[in-house]
């Protein structure tokens, strides 16, 4: 008399009445896909074991025997007390310039072979404008008080070490008059 929807709300839809024979019917499918997901998984399983080293994974994430390859190459910087033995001269100049922090070889390259032996190997001077613009070139990503310059507005085409000295680069002159 009074349908209040009870007999709807209880009832299963329709696809769970099917029987396992009915759900199954289009199996082919079901066995074609479960079999390139094996097929998958082996594949994956295999090139898994060929390219990654047995000793991944021992000691972190990383190749545990990288350790022993990168302590047979040979050391390439010598690093700034090597250079300040020789260069008291430049390491007293930089010490109260901005420069102060960054250490000798990020500027004039590796040169552990020249402290060895200063005779055998003599560095070449960097070339000034492309070294500075390489830290100092203007990129919206520096910090705001980080001094940056577009070299063509600000030195007319002149190398930076015309006007700054390297070691000590405040705004004073340098005088190459020539």
């Amino acid at each position: 008399m009074f349908d209040r929807g009870y007999d709807r709300a209880v009832r299963a839809p329709d696809w769970w009445r099917l029987t396992v024979s009915e759900l199954f019917k289009d199996k082919e499918h079901l066995v074609r896909m479960a079999g390139l997901f094996g097929v998958g998984l082996l594949v994956f399983v295999v090139l898994r074991g060929v390219l990654i080293p047995a000793d991944f994974g021992d000691l972190g994430h990383y190749r545990a025997s990288a350790l022993d390859d990168n302590s047979s190459v040979e050391l390439q910087f010598a690093g700034r007390a090597a250079c300040e033995t020789c260069h008291d001269d430049v390491a007293a100049e930089r010490a109260e310039s901005a420069h102060r922090s960054i250490a000798c070889e990020a500027c004039h390259g590796a040169l552990a072979v020249h402290a060895d032996n200063p005779e055998a190997v003599f560095p070449e001077r960097p070339e000034a404008t492309p070294l500075c613009v390489s830290c100092h070139g203007a990129n919206v990503t520096k910090p705001r008080w980080f001094p940056v310059v577009s070299p063509d507005e600000h030195s007319d085409g002149e190398a930076c070490d015309e006007c700054h000295l390297p070691h000590a680069p405040g705004f004073e002159e340098v005088g190459n008059d020539g």
